[in-house]
């Protein structure tokens, strides 16, 4: 059983001693993702695991899952899966949040490895997906009036060689030929032994995980048992995870943030996860309601990405008890600081900012929950990892460590790390002996914590989702009066980041916003990386090497932006608006305003709060 400390984890004082105290052996004798379920039913079986909602209704009666029941389906869909595809199969999902997801997920890295999908990505990508994983199996739900998860599944069963589907549907839907019902053949299955023999450990791939905005050949990561356990283990020890907390479960399955700190982590500790809904906070009912949730499942730990908790403050706790929560969690993307003032405001209680990578298992540094809290940091390394800024060398590569506050990359390394992508053509440039080259950029302060600063990569961030420029690149290039596309991130106080793409033209051609528009739709197939504006210029800036040169594109994108919300929404036609890529934010947006406008100052100061970005407002006349 993991030894997660006697004392929660509050300062870097206190963990240097967690990791003196004990090695990571003596505190981690797990060798199987399977051993966290065993133990955590040894510990406390008749607890509850999973509280699941389908809707939130006040009414409702929701589903209850021990951790012996829960680790006895794990068992069953393991022999299950491994009765379907022999030894080590390779089983892809596609599922929203629900006790089979999990299920499917642990059962599958106990028989072979597990590859999770996004259900809203086009067919032809996901064939793509399992093609290149080499899964054999697909578990999906079932016929569903909103959603075409069935559908697909059914195209990619005709795109797929030798492809079993796996039904997920209510008990009582009748039976579909060449389609295994996934409650039906669980009931057919032990659930109090493994009929193939010892689990998939160790160095054993438990998963492929997808990067988000993948293009073309997908990109798919290799997480090890051992990576998930070391990564699971640092959330529950960061997180100071009880057996007496409930955790709103809300991120979805298909993303390491809700398999490993919203996971795994949590079932370590024998935690309770409350899904609140297949849709998570996707589900308009459940902000509505999402107070009251937790005042009714006396929820100890709340959160999501910043853009759906951003959300939820806007809902009033109204006479809902929320006395139980502790702290909030949130990840995926920068947190913009009034978010986090806010969620203090109405809980009393500090949000705090979790890092995490695909490519390290899920997770890389944490501001402990029961530590002070740390404004705009990430926190310390997991315990028994290692986080570096390190210089960016001219060629690219990386240089020597950087000191207190200068900005660099973010380099991680310990045994969370993945042992690279699939297909090993991509490791160049991301894995180098066993240091993992983030593409973040970032700083330490004088106690270690780290400071997210921005990106070395051009990855756009729209909500927690990655988004490829080079996908909306690719689909603008195509159109016959494009000479060049570049993408980047606009920001945007909701979604942080919104993709729109600047547009150089062939000389002497022309073509209206509109139809460069639909033309950029009709070739991307991940809906949030529609672009949401596109502008025609006379050429886009260029480095001496011919690259595109996107750090003036996105502060072009940004005084685009604050200009009309200054000078249209908020009034002020003579304001100047100055953007420069620099600060710790990556990004400083200085607005200067006539003395007669000071009146107006303070609202715009406070809608400026809002976005990611360092924001400054001065009147004209100020010395």
């Amino acid at each position: 059983m993991a030894d997660l400390g006697d004392q929660r984890i509050c300062t870097r004082n206190d963990l240097q001693k967690f990791e003196a105290e004990k090695t990571l052996e003596q505190r981690l004798p797990e060798r199987s993702v399977l051993d966290v379920f065993i133990a955590s039913a040894a510990r406390q079986g008749d607890a509850t695991a999973i509280t699941m909602l389908m809707t939130g209704a006040a009414d409702e009666e929701p589903r209850r899952v021990s951790y012996d029941q829960l680790l006895g389906m794990i068992r069953a869909a393991a022999n299950l899966f491994s009765d379907l595809g022999g030894p080590s199969p390779g089983v892809a999902y596609m599922l929203p949040s629900l006790v089979e997801t999990h299920v499917t997920l642990w059962g599958a890295e106990t028989a072979g490895y597990a590859v999770p999908i996004n259900f809203l990505l086009q067919a032809e990508s996901i064939a793509e997906l399992l093609k290149a994983s080499g899964a054999k199996i697909l578990v999906a739900l079932g016929p569903h009036p909103q959603l075409d998860i069935w559908q697909k599944a059914l195209e990619l069963r005709d795109a797929v060689p030798d492809l079993t589907l796996v039904r997920v549907s209510p008990p009582g839907t009748p039976a579909e030929e060449g389609v295994v019902d996934l409650g039906t053949a669980l009931m057919a299955q032990p659930f109090d032994h493994l009929i193939f023999g010892e689990s998939r450990s160790g160095d054993d791939v438990a998963a492929y995980f997808h990067t988000g905005g993948t293009t073309g050949i997908p990109k798919l990561v290799a997480h090890t048992h051992r990576g998930q356990l070391v990564a699971a283990f640092g959330g529950a020890s960061m997180c100071g995870y009880q057996e007496d907390d409930v955790l709103t479960a809300t991120l979805p399955l298909f993303h390491v943030a809700g398999t490993i700190a919203a996971g795994l982590s949590a079932f370590m500790a024998g935690t309770e996860l409350v899904i609140m809904s297949p849709a998570g906070l996707r589900n308009p009912a459940i902000i509505e309601g999402f107070w009251r949730l937790v005042a009714q499942h006396k929820a100890t730990l709340v959160g999501g990405v910043p853009t759906a908790v951003g959300a939820v403050l806007q809902v009033p706790v109204g006479d809902h008890d929320i006395s139980a929560v502790r702290a909030g969690l949130t990840g995926a993307a920068l947190l913009p600081p009034a978010v986090g003032q806010r969620f203090t405001e109405v809980t009393g209680c500090t949000l705090y900012e979790i890092l995490g990578m695909t490519e390290s298992s899920g997770l890389i540094s944490i501001d402990p929950l029961s530590g002070p809290g740390g404004v705009s940091s990430v926190g310390w390394p997991l315990p028994y990892t290692r986080v570096e800024i390190l210089q960016l060398n001219a060629d690219g590569g990386l240089g020597e460590e950087c000191a207190v506050n200068e900005i660099g990359v973010i380099a991680i390394s310990g045994d969370h790390v993945s042992p690279g992508y699939r297909n090993p053509d991509h490791n160049d440039g991301v894995f180098s002996d066993g240091v993992l080259n983030s593409g973040d950029l970032g700083y330490k302060d004088e106690q270690g914590r780290i400071y997210i600063a921005g990106r070395s990569k051009d990855l756009i961030i729209r909500s927690g989702h990655n988004i490829d420029p080079a996908m909306i690149e690719n689909a603008l290039s195509t159109h016959p009066a494009v000479a060049l596309a570049a993408a980047v991130g606009q920001p945007d106080s909701y979604a942080g980041e919104l993709p729109v793409c600047f547009v150089q033209l062939v000389p002497d051609n022309q073509v209206s916003i509109e139809e460069l528009i639909a033309h950029a739709q009709k070739g991307i197939d991940e809906r949030p990386a529609w672009p949401k504006e596109i502008h025609l210029v006379d050429a886009i800036p260029l480095t001496t090497v011919g690259k595109i040169y996107k750090p003036s594109l996105r502060c072009d994108a940004a005084r685009l932006k604050i200009s009309n919300l200054v000078h249209a929404e908020h009034g002020l036609p003579n304001a100047e608006v100055e953007v420069a890529a620099v600060g710790a934010r990556g990004m400083r947006v200085t607005v200067t305003v006539d003395s007669n406008d000071e009146p107006r100052v303070a609202a715009l100061e406070k809608e400026l709060a809002g976005y990611l970005f360092e924001a400054v407002v001065q009147l004209r006349n100020a010395g």
